[in-house]
């Protein structure tokens, strides 16, 4: 069979689903088709992998590409670039940062004209649910969306066009047409009402500093909208994704939602795992996020319910924008997103595994299976299995490094993690068996990324 092998990678400690064990890893036209102590000498390229870890490529379900339309933003080049240098080897494009935003047939195939021969590994795409859309839904779901993404507050565009929150009837509505759909309801949790008015109070008292735009933004803002959500699923039968969860209290009301047989998953954000709003006020805008973050109690807390697998999954929520929206001192008129796609996977390995012990085969979990899993790319992504793509990431679990902008692939290198010195390292990464990034050459000039269709 070596004769015959595109790639050998050889001597690694391979996270699988339950166990970390030194193999072979062979692969044939894009797919792993050995695993073994030894599966030969004789391959076109032969990789040595003894020291280092391999992992299954971060699927990573909550990015912002923002194309098309809109100029000097992130795009499909550049974010998929950082992503590869991160690890993730699939992505999932959020609809909304897109003139137009993809809550229609046409739109949607604006933006993968726009993709086309631009990413440098796999992606799906999200349709929107926004008021007036509902009977788009079909259309995008046989156009090949991966799931649809809502907004309970606003996403904060005052463009004409742009983007909006759900009222209830449209949420109820839309839960229902998802339903038949057999599809995936993604929802930015927090309670417009609440946000929206203590947001008002603050600015017109003039309380606009980072504490100020954090206490607008409460816990009970994303607790009333997580049980608001759960209890319209419950009606419907509606599959949800909770996106980007702050708070311990959230995911435990869904994990009893679980108990009660909804169908609902959950994930959060490095960035909630290992920033506070402490960091906020260091760092400055860069750092901003809705929700904000949190305290370091509740991060604590955070950590917890993780390691206890009450989280499904962690997404990078890469909310990318054009430098000056970040250089603002009111913190309510600056952009709310954190640009981190490039980190996510060192982030869990160095705070998760490193520093906490959270078992590989549990990170590997959230970062790649369960991703894979909810959104219909099992078995063919997710983990490292005969017959799976050959989607894999090369880790240095001992190498120390300060991360610098200069380092940074995305457009505008706006990380809030710069200075930071992480205790590992993506050494290289393999989409479809195809080598995308590696430490020394960077990301690789081809880009082979591909749609994934959410059709079946």
């Amino acid at each position: 069979m070596a004769n015959h092998l595109d790639l050998i990678i050889r001597g690694g400690s391979i996270v699988l689903r339950d166990e970390v064990r030194v193999l072979d890893i062979g692969v044939k036209s894009g797919k792993i088709v050995a695993l073994g102590e030894q599966i030969g000498e004789d391959a076109e390229t032969i990789v040595d992998a003894r020291g280092m870890t391999m992992m299954a490529g971060m699927i990573d379900v909550h990015v912002h590409l923002n194309e098309p339309g809109l100029g000097d933003w992130e795009g499909f080049a550049t974010g998929s670039a950082a992503l590869a240098a991160g690890g993730c080897t699939t992505y999932l494009d959020m609809p909304l940062n897109g003139v137009p935003p993809t809550v229609t047939l046409a739109a949607m195939q604006m933006k993968l004209a726009t993709a086309e021969a631009q990413s440098h590994v796999d992606y799906a795409l999200w349709g929107g649910l926004v008021p007036g859309n509902v009977d788009d839904l079909e259309a995008l779901n046989e156009a090949g969306v991966i799931g649809f993404k809502a907004f309970m507050s606003s996403p904060g565009d005052p463009g004409e066009d742009a983007f909006r929150e759900v009222d209830d009837l449209t949420l109820w509505e839309g839960m229902k047409r998802i339903a038949r759909l057999n599809r995936v309801l993604a929802i930015h949790a927090e309670s417009e009402s609440l946000v929206s008015q203590l947001g008002r109070i603050r600015q017109v008292e003039g309380a606009v500093s980072a504490k100020d735009y954090s206490s607008s933004r409460p816990i009970l803002a994303e607790l009333e909208a997580v049980n608001r959500a759960l209890f319209y699923a419950e009606q419907t039968g509606c599959p949800l994704h909770f996106v980007h969860i702050s708070s311990p209290a959230a995911v435990m009301v869904i994990a009893k939602a679980k108990e009660r047989g909804v169908n609902v998953t959950v994930e959060t954000c490095p960035h909630y795992l290992t920033l506070t709003e402490d960091d906020l006020e260091r760092i400055g805008p860069k750092a901003k996020c809705a929700p904000p973050l949190r305290s370091k109690e509740e991060q604590d807390m955070l950590w917890h319910v993780l390691r206890l697998g009450y989280i499904d999954m962690i997404s990078s929520d890469h909310s990318p924008c054009p430098g000056d929206l970040k250089l603002l001192d009111n913190y309510f008129e600056a952009w709310g997103g954190i640009a981190g796609a490039q980190s996510s996977l060192e982030l869990m390995l160095d705070e998760g595994h490193l520093k906490r012990n959270i078992p590989l085969t549990q990170l590997t979990a959230m970062l790649s299976c369960a991703p894979a899993k909810r959104f219909g790319l099992h078995p063919r992504k997710g983990e490292i299995r005969i017959g799976a793509d050959a989607d894999l990431v090369m880790i240095q679990l001992n190498k120390a490094y300060e991360l610098t902008e200069e380092q940074l692939l995305d457009r505008h290198k706006q990380s809030p993690y710069v200075g930071k010195t992480f205790s590992c390292k993506v050494a290289a990464t393999w989409s479809n068996g195809n080598l995308v990034y590696e430490q020394s050459s960077g990301v690789q000039p081809v880009k082979r990324g591909s749609w994934l269709s959410g059709i079946s």
